[in-house]
């Protein structure tokens, strides 16, 4: 059997900015900020020098039977939610889902901190009733793939998981390992993404670093500042993306509507550092990653960086993509609306891109007043461009540990 074609035939999000295609366009195309004050509650608030977060602030209703409710913490109902969109757009037949040939590559950051958090007191709290009470469902809830096997419980999934949990590569590496499993036979379909949830925890932890957004407590809209002169640091932020990937002779045969490609996939490590990203690891990643697609770099329309807003995150990434594209590709910055939804930014930003794709336009980065001179040396888009013709896009993500991803997106022309 050769390479395999694959295409992407549905996908749903629960973002700051909205919740599914609809409500995600418009906010990019009125440059709507999903960034809010943090929540305090009684867990490190008053430690915490930052104050923003990229809130889903709306309802979700979720309609789960109460037999898969048990199992889940919030990420999983972030996750569980989208993929059920994304079944219930893509119309597959309940015979396949369950037929072994229909996979899941979806992760998170932590699994459930909401949930690891009672569990600890609970541990912690010297009463022997509190430390038993801990029990298998627990554990189900908070386990670092809680995502991918509520999603296979729910939907009866008998395919092959792939639960990576790489941080901010979590998503983008879903959606590669989902594309590889179907280009190589291994599986006819996948649903791929990722989630994170609402979590004070890991505000604390980029906070303790330095490396949170501080000085727009008072207006929150205003940051992230990706590429920006003022730019203090990441936004945290929560969500989920699901995307469905098909082989395309599969999708033809049963009249599936095709969204987008996928053409190529790439991921590398830095082999040094774990925190400071390397110019040399993603430069490496973004060449093996057009090799991958097939394509030079002249083919590419858009980039959607990684771009955090932290101070020397940005300008590595930018010096990495001149070296490769110059000035040539426009570049958007897609966190600048939404902060920094962790582990699922690679599926939503695949979205978000693929969204730009299907309606032509691209979305200026919000914020982008003054664009650092160590950053200038590529083409940012900072008005928004209503008739863009994208015929290939790129979706960057680098994430803690020196992991370095990029996927290619292809509009799908037949």
């Amino acid at each position: 059997m050769g390479e395999r074609r694959v295409v992407i035939t549905a996908g749903s999000a629960i973002t700051p900015i909205g919740h599914g295609k609809a409500d995600i366009v418009k906010s990019l195309k009125r440059g709507v900020s999903g960034v809010k004050p943090l929540r305090r509650d009684d867990l490190l608030s008053e430690y915490i020098h930052s104050g923003v977060f990229g809130t889903v602030d709306y309802p979700v209703e979720y309609d789960f039977d109460r037999r898969f409710k048990k199992t889940m913490g919030p990420v999983a109902f972030y996750a569980c939610q989208t993929v059920k969109e994304v079944l219930e757009e893509a119309g597959l037949d309940p015979d396949f889902i369950r037929s072994g040939r229909l996979g899941v590559a979806f992760s998170s950051t932590h699994g459930s901190p909401t949930v690891q958090r009672g569990i600890y007191r609970q541990f912690f709290s010297g009463s022997s009733e509190e430390y038993s009470s801990v029990n298998a469902v627990d554990y189900l809830k908070s386990m670092v793939h809680t995502t991918a096997v509520n999603i296979t419980k729910m939907f009866g999934i008998t395919g092959r998981v792939i639960a990576s949990s790489t941080a901010c590569t979590t998503g983008s590496q879903s959606i590669g390992f989902g594309y590889e499993t179907i280009k190589f036979g291994l599986q006819d379909a996948m649903v791929c993404g990722a989630a994170d949830e609402y979590d004070t925890t890991t505000v604390a932890v980029f906070d303790n670093l330095l490396a949170c957004s501080t000085a727009f407590n008072e207006t929150p809209h205003l940051t992230p500042r990706p590429f920006e002169e003022k730019r203090d640091g990441l936004v945290v932020a929560e969500g989920a993306g699901a995307l469905l990937l098909e082989e395309y002779e599969f999708a033809r045969r049963r009249g599936a509507k095709i969204l987008g490609e996928v053409i190529g996939f790439s991921c590398g490590n830095n082999g040094g550092d774990l925190i400071l990203p390397n110019a040399d690891g993603i430069k490496a990643t973004l060449l093996t990653g057009l090799q991958s697609a097939g394509i030079g770099p002249e083919d590419v329309d858009l980039i959607s960086a990684h771009a955090t807003g932290t101070k020397m995150g940005d300008v590595i990434e930018a010096q990495a993509m001149s070296k490769i594209y110059g000035d040539r590709p426009p570049v958007v910055a897609l966190k600048s609306y939404m902060g920094h939804t962790m582990g699922a930014c690679g599926a939503i930003e695949a979205l978000m891109t693929l969204y730009m794709m299907e309606e032509g336009f691209i979305a200026p980065t919000l914020n982008l007043e003054k664009v650092d001179k160590r950053c200038a040396m590529i083409r940012h888009v900072t008005e928004p461009i209503p008739d863009a013709e994208i015929r290939i896009a790129a979706v960057q993500n680098f994430a803690f540990g020196g992991v370095n991803t990029c996927l290619f997106l292809k509009r799908f022309d037949g």
